[in-house]
């Protein structure tokens, strides 16, 4: 791989550039993005230019930039995130039915807990996720479903990056975290109440991918009322449940590699589904379509 000057890779200076975007930075100008990857304006016009030809970035007319399309298009195609993030829906969206306040879905991404989805309604209590944003593994209720069961050295690594303070509720030492990992998986679920703002309470339970090891983490922020979390547990439990048998339908083995592909990223109806296995290439590339749909035409005559 090339490697700049400083002994960096190219291909890591561009990852800089797209990391400096955020949720509350999605347009940067050149000197913006320069400062925040900590490069010099030349180099990162340069970069800059390189990754707008290839579309992973874009150029507005008031010559700010925002992060391109094509990166959307290449993480549709992850099981990892936008795949689980579709097979999760439905039954996101059962448990914010009756719920009727936050209902979230994330994955484990560093040292931090990713949302790759979230269903709020308007008059919810505060929140402080957002789809697409991140928060310290130790301060959410999901993140601590996803320690709980993550390798030890990870633990060791959250504790020595520092564990940031949100409110006096949040969990300020390793005694103390290690003490609430350990409740986390003897109980099987995750509670936080005032972690990040004192008025929410987090709600969080692990979801099962299909070799048995901890996919996912499904929660619920509600109000901080001192109200048992037993109902949301239970309803989250019926949750995680059902998403994990669907993400073993999506990558059940007795499938070849073509259908195992689509299922695992793919929802949809059944007919549906078994149009996409039965053609032999993307059926979005050049002319497969059309002959494909020919093909079904010629059969009814």
């Amino acid at each position: 791989m090339a490697r700049g000057s400083a002994g960096e890779s190219v291909l890591h200076r561009h990852l800089r550039v797209l990391e400096t975007f955020d949720a509350w930075h999605p347009f940067l100008t050149l000197s913006e993005i320069a400062d925040g990857a900590g490069i010099p304006r030349s180099s990162a016009h340069r970069l800059i230019a390189e990754l707008e030809q290839e579309g992973l970035l874009e150029r507005l007319p008031d010559r700010t930039y925002r992060l391109g399309v094509r990166l959307w298009e290449f993480a549709s195609r992850t099981p990892g995130a936008l795949g689980l993030r579709e097979i999760a829906r439905p039954w996101l969206g059962a448990v914010h039915e009756r719920v009727r306040q936050h209902t979230q879905l994330g994955v484990l991404s560093g040292r931090d807990v990713l949302f790759i989805d979230r269903m709020s309604t308007r008059d919810a209590v505060v929140n402080a996720t957002l789809i697409g944003g991140r928060i310290p593994l130790h301060a959410s209720s999901s993140g601590l479903v996803l320690l709980a069961h993550a390798d030890a050295s990870l633990v060791a690594d959250v504790v020595s990056d520092g564990l940031r303070v949100y409110t006096e509720k949040t969990i300020r030492t390793a005694a103390e975290l290690r003490q609430r990992l350990r409740q986390v998986r003897s109980d099987g679920h995750a509670v936080a109440e005032g972690f990040i703002h004192l008025e929410s309470r987090g709600v969080a339970v692990p979801v099962n991918g299909p070799g048995g090891t901890v996919y996912a983490a499904i929660g619920v922020v509600i109000p901080n009322d001192g109200t048992s979390a037993h109902p949301y547990v239970e309803l989250l439990r019926r949750a995680a449940a059902g998403i994990s048998r669907d993400l073993a339908a999506a990558y059940r083995p007795d499938v070849d590699e073509r259908t195992h592909g689509i299922r695992s990223v793919v929802s949809g109806s059944r007919r549906s589904l078994e149009y996409f296995e039965s053609l032999e290439t993307n059926p979005h590339d050049a002319g497969v379509l059309h002959d494909a749909l020919t093909e079904q035409a010629g059969g009814r005559r």
